[in-house]
């Protein structure tokens, strides 16, 4: 029961990414090698980050909600934005268009940051005797980000990759690719500051990265339509 447990929620955490490669056309152009640079590119990054946050951030004694230390990690969490600038520019890709360029870097991106988070707690606490719904969570937690994380990748398409983008949406494509990075410093202060449960905080977080997705998708489809 414990392994069949484990495996469920494995797939429900990993297999999305999966089904997302093969089922569209990043399988038929052969854009692994792009999402496996865009995973290297990541890992480095949360290393940074790592290094940042042992450096700038204090260890609190209590789990509240503390503005300048969050504040901190918002700044801090904008080195995910300069890697994903690295992917999307500096890579070396295949012959891909620009819509399967940023949808294997935000595909590599997810998956790092899924084994990177998810993978360790989930072999160790999905296995145990008692059941839990917290690793179903993070499943559903982790296709969040994956959808996430493949909007910012579309945004930053939009910001730094596509020069003749209608000057009327260039506030609307910063305005949410900020929301997108800051992401965590929301979770974060609606879990420490507003109080609320992992369930509720999951939710929020399907939701947002629908509706982001959503405006991801027209605004890309804006800014390809021929100016006049």
């Amino acid at each position: 029961m414990t392994i069949f447990h484990f495996f469920n929620c494995a797939i429900l955490t990993f297999g999305p990414h999966a089904v997302y490669y093969s089922a569209t056309p990043l399988s038929e152009y052969d854009t692994i090698g792009t999402s496996i640079r865009a995973a290297v590119v990541y890992l480095i990054t949360a290393l940074v980050k790592l290094v940042c946050l042992a450096t700038f951030l204090k260890v609190s004694e209590s789990d509240s909600f503390d503005p300048y230390q969050e504040l901190l990690k918002a700044l801090i969490g904008f080195i995910d934005v300069a890697g994903l600038y690295f992917a999307l520019t500096q890579l070396a890709h295949r012959n891909i268009s620009q819509n399967h360029k940023f949808q294997a870097v935000g595909l590599g991106w997810a998956f790092a940051d899924s084994v990177l988070h998810r993978l360790a707690p989930l072999w160790v606490g999905a296995r145990g005797l008692e059941f839990t719904w917290d690793y179903i969570l993070q499943g559903l937690e982790a296709n969040a980000n994956l959808v996430l994380s493949i909007s910012l990748a579309a945004l930053g398409s939009l910001m730094w990759l596509r020069k003749n983008k209608p000057k009327t949406l260039i506030p609307i494509i910063y305005a949410c690719a900020g929301i997108v990075a800051t992401m965590p410093s929301i979770t974060s202060y609606l879990r420490q500051g507003l109080g609320w449960h992992f369930p509720k905080v999951v939710g929020f977080e399907l939701f947002t990265s629908l509706v982001m997705a959503f405006i991801s998708w027209q605004l890309f489809a804006a800014c390809q339509r021929p100016s006049n």
